[in-house]
């Protein structure tokens, strides 16, 4: 529980009085109980199947794929990157905005469970979620997606490894996804930002929990380039595709958001920065919650107008 009282909406109890712990008997615990929750197969609308596919360094990852029944293909594609850290798996609130956003913005959702630190620290999620988007492109016809309208999206973590795929995907010669869709992305591992500075105690994540689990999802920095463990500090933001960004209020992460949201405008890409009030970090794992729900429509009219706005059908 955070010592500060910060004013955060009520709409987010229990959540707003909530803050995982950070050590490795902890971690290894939530990553044994966290299970894929049982009532993705049992959505009248939406057909699920799993794949397991070759990655980084000789091992596997699993899919999941969401495709709302009867949708007109070859439909577009969102590859979805769930948060948690680089420690935890994804939470059931995860695999229900996913599937939401497969009957909403009318796409196939990929949705990527890659390898989790400390036992898999940096690179290994950047390369799982890279794997991951290239199986989607060599897979499309047999997904049923259209290779031209592929986006890649995701909160906390998984916004830093939805950005790392679009760079490693300009970097390495391959298809740039259509879009990033960011939800209070971790982007800057400099920690110097106000927000960083200000935001020790607050609930869900804070700055205190970064520094915890910092040596342990990336125990040597020399692995990794520094485009891919601190996108922000990129040489570069060319060639990155057009982005939405979202933010909460008390978060140690907003100005990640903010930078990188300037420094893609600086680069002549548009960037779409919603700032969320009232708001801490995970805000949506409330899905029920006003906030939640607006913020989650926001998020699709995002998508429906990137994926349709060359007059594909809906």
């Amino acid at each position: 529980m955070a010592k500060t009282q910060y004013p955060i909406s009520r709409e987010f109890f229990p959540y707003s009085k909530f803050t995982p712990r950070i050590d490795r008997r902890s971690l290894k615990l939530a990553q044994t109980l966290l299970k894929t929750p049982g009532f993705i197969y049992r959505d009248p609308d939406v057909d699920v199947f799993v794949r397991i596919i070759p990655s980084y360094n000789g091992g596997e990852i699993e899919l999941f794929v969401f495709t709302p029944k009867g949708i007109a293909k070859p439909a577009p594609c969102l590859v979805n990157i769930h948060g948690g850290g680089f420690v935890f798996e994804g939470t059931w609130s995860h695999y229900r905005h996913a599937m939401n956003y497969a009957r909403s913005a009318a796409c196939i959702v990929v949705f990527v469970r890659y390898h989790l630190a400390p036992d898999y620290p940096f690179p290994y999620p950047q390369e799982d979620c890279w794997s991951a988007l290239c199986w989607v492109y060599a897979h499309a016809e047999e997904l049923g997606v259209d290779p031209e309208r592929i986006g890649i999206g995701g909160d906390s973590a998984g916004g830093t490894l939805a950005v790392t795929s679009c760079m490693m995907a300009r970097d390495r010669g391959k298809k740039v996804p259509l879009f990033q869709l960011l939800i209070y992305p971790w982007l800057d591992d400099r920690n110097v930002s106000d927000s960083y500075k200000k935001y020790t105690d607050t609930p869900m994540w804070n700055s205190t929990l970064s520094k915890a689990v910092g040596p342990l999802v990336n125990p040597d920095p020399s692995a990794t380039p520094l485009a891919y463990r601190s996108p922000v500090e990129a040489g570069s933001f060319r060639g990155l595709p057009p982005a939405y960004i979202e933010v909460a209020e008390f978060d140690p992460l907003h100005d990640d958001g903010l930078t990188y949201a300037e420094l893609l405008g600086k680069a002549g890409i548009p960037a779409e920065l919603h700032e969320t009030k009232g708001t801490m970090h995970g805000f949506d794992a409330k899905v029920q919650a006003p906030t939640t729900q607006r913020m989650v429509q926001s998020r699709i009219d995002f998508m429906r107008k990137a994926f349709f706005s060359s007059g594909s059908p809906a």
